[in-house]
């Protein structure tokens, strides 16, 4: 069956950013269809990504808590792991979310289409599922159909032991013997949670740093923290993937310039990456442009070349991050409705959820130098923080680095526990163009991880009294 559809807007895509766009746009008035390949709404971040991969690290979280209060003098059993159950309370997480959402967009009276869309004309997409097909046409369209694991072509793809980051989170078995190869955030957070669930891990990374963004003195505090928990192996190149006779996945590593290793796994995940979806979209028929690494070229208010069509999210190229899909989904929605916004934040925050986690803004030192800004950082170590020492979590640091002509901020990273809930202060102070002496006057309460961001700050004024102060106070 055929159904002809007209609409003021249609977001194709489900995810952060397609929600937040469909969404927008109705609650501005407009007239939304909703586009979604998939049963569940939410997208890949939904319903195979953030939110799963989170509820799996919190359980990671406790296991690793749990094993560490021996030394206050409390004592637990080794931990019983019911893969059943685990999944089942983590779908049910996921299930809670999707149903709001779904509920969400039928009080908003948005037309959801179930199936698979691409581009007729640059005014109308066709759509097709199992039982019917449908002609939407649009006065504006909204592109945001996400992203997808990049695969290794020489590896045996074809192989169910072989996994990405989707089939990682589904947490079909706890591997043995478990290779990630990628040293990214997912890759670091899938060895927090497989590690806590009993796998011997190994990340193997072909560069000689992982989190490039993020300046090696922290990286190192992070790397000296879980080298008991699994092996991270830089600068190794894998060779060859291979069947043994007993069935094992065998392995051939080299560092570089060095002799290769053998090795045998249960399982891999192949965690390189993310590219753009879009090949199904029919973007070349009406003309769309992308740019050479196959993102679709999107202006500061997330136009395409095609003026009435917008791209938000993935699609549009890094940082591939949920938070800054959303907010990229309001700004188009508002351009459609007549506002003169635009997409152009100061920073965005990125966060590897892994224990201890890593959070990061603004200008690392190394991207400083690259912008010719004279600039000096300041550090706070947690052992010296009154909260971070009751909470047994000590072994962190705050990091914050200023311009040096006009002591603003212009960057900071964060390792430790809840790092992920501090940053967003200090992105905000970047956009509000604080300097130090704005984040020090304003008083954090005591004992709490946030005060770390605020001595940091004293650090570099020289008004630090939690530590032995070195420099002379700026202030007069």
């Amino acid at each position: 069956m055929h159904q002809e559809i007209q609409s003021e807007v249609v977001v194709i895509g489900s995810g952060p950013a397609g929600y937040s766009a469909a969404f927008r746009c109705a609650d501005l008035g407009l007239d939304t269809v909703l586009i979604e390949r998939y049963e569940q709404l939410g997208g890949v971040c939904l319903n195979v990504g953030c939110i799963p991969s989170k509820a799996l690290l919190h359980i990671a979280k406790v296991i690793k808590d749990a094993s560490e209060l021996s030394e206050a003098g409390v004592f637990f059993n080794k931990p019983i792991i019911n893969i059943e159950k685990i999944n089942n309370w983590k779908e049910k997480i996921v299930k809670k979310l999707t149903i709001g959402l779904s509920n969400m967009g039928e009080k908003r009276k948005i037309r959801i289409i179930r199936g698979k869309a691409s581009f007729d004309t640059d005014h109308s997409i066709f759509v097709q599922n199992k039982k019917n097909d449908f002609t939407i046409f649009f006065k504006h369209a909204i592109i945001a159909t996400g992203s997808k694991p990049i695969k290794i072509p020489s590896f045996p793809n074809d192989d169910s032991r072989i996994w990405n980051s989707t089939d990682a989170l589904s947490l079909k078995n706890i591997p043995n013997r478990f290779l990630i190869v990628g040293g990214g955030i997912i890759g670091l957070e899938m060895a927090t949670i497989y590690s806590a669930l009993g796998s011997k891990v190994d990340i193997v990374d072909r560069f000689n740093v992982f989190l490039p963004s993020v300046d090696k003195d922290m990286t190192d505090i992070y790397r000296k923290t879980v080298e008991k928990r699994f092996n991270l192996l830089l600068h190794t190149h894998v060779k060859n993937v291979d069947r043994s006779k007993d069935n094992n996945l065998v392995v051939t590593m080299a560092k570089e310039n060095k002799n290769e290793n053998v090795f045998c796994y249960d399982n891999i995940l192949v965690a390189i990456g993310r590219s753009p979806n879009v090949d199904f979209l029919g973007l070349e028929k009406i003309g769309l442009k992308l740019n050479e690494s196959g993102f679709i070229q999107v202006d500061q208010q997330l136009k395409t070349n095609l003026s009435h069509i917008y791209a938000i999210g993935d699609v549009t190229g890094f940082p591939m991050l949920a938070h800054k899909a959303i907010q990229q989904a309001h700004i188009a929605s508002e351009v459609i409705s007549g506002k003169k916004h635009y997409f152009e934040p100061k920073v965005i925050p990125s966060v590897a959820y892994t224990e201890p986690e890593i959070a990061w803004v603004g200008l690392s030192e190394k991207e400083a130098e690259n912008n010719n800004i004279e600039y000096e950082s300041s550090l706070f170590p947690w052992s010296a923080s009154g909260r971070a020492n009751a909470s047994n979590c000590n072994i962190g640091m705050t990091k914050l680095i200023f311009d040096k002509n006009t002591n603003k901020i212009i960057g900071g990273s964060i390792v430790g526990t809840n790092a992920s809930e501090l940053i967003s202060e200090i992105g905000l102070a970047i956009e509000m163009g604080c300097d130090a002496e704005d984040i020090s006057l304003t008083i954090h309460p005591h004992p709490t991880l946030s005060e770390s961001i605020c001595s940091a700050s004293e650090v570099f004024q020289g008004t630090i009294t939690d530590l032995l102060n070195l420099k002379k106070s700026l202030l007069n």
